[in-house]
């Protein structure tokens, strides 16, 4: 097996999201690998059936603004990491831009929270984690933060 030396690791910064970047950091860590986290706010684009007011883009520009402010909290956080860190926010489809960012950095793995999405909201929006799954050219590996053990 190749060295991992990149892993991007997505971020949604919702209630699980200490779970999985503890859990992401401490594989990269041992693996020896940089960290790169990753947001994408959803623009909303290809929503079709639903009426997008245009202000919404004020709505993304303000979430983006707010993001970057976690994502570098989030590297101040894991500076001391040996192989590094860094942070990016992109606009964007998220699984589309999760998969495209790791093949812009040449990451050779993708750290993922699977929150295990069922009924109406898997319908309509699909489970990022299987989209990235799905069509990630590298490695990827999820992290249920519920099933995992305390």
């Amino acid at each position: 097996m190749d060295k991992i030396s990149k892993v991007v690791v997505p971020v949604d910064f919702t209630s699980t999201t200490d779970k999985v970047v503890r859990y992401a950091v401490s594989i990269a860590d041992k693996m020896g690998a940089k960290v790169l986290f990753l947001h994408v706010v959803n623009d909303f684009h290809g929503y079709d059936m639903l009426l997008v007011h245009p202000s919404f883009s004020v709505i993304t520009s303000d979430l983006k603004e707010k993001a970057e402010e976690k994502i570098a909290s989030l590297v101040e956080n894991y500076q001391d990491l040996k192989c590094g860190v860094s942070g990016k926010v992109i606009i964007g489809n998220v699984a589309k831009e999760i998969v495209d960012f790791a093949v812009k950095e040449d990451a050779e793995m993708i750290i993922i929270g699977a929150r295990g999405v069922r009924g109406l909201e898997e319908l309509l929006m699909g489970s990022t984690a299987k989209k990235v799954l799905d069509t990630a050219p590298c490695p990827v590996l999820t992290f249920h933060p519920f099933k995992a053990r305390k």
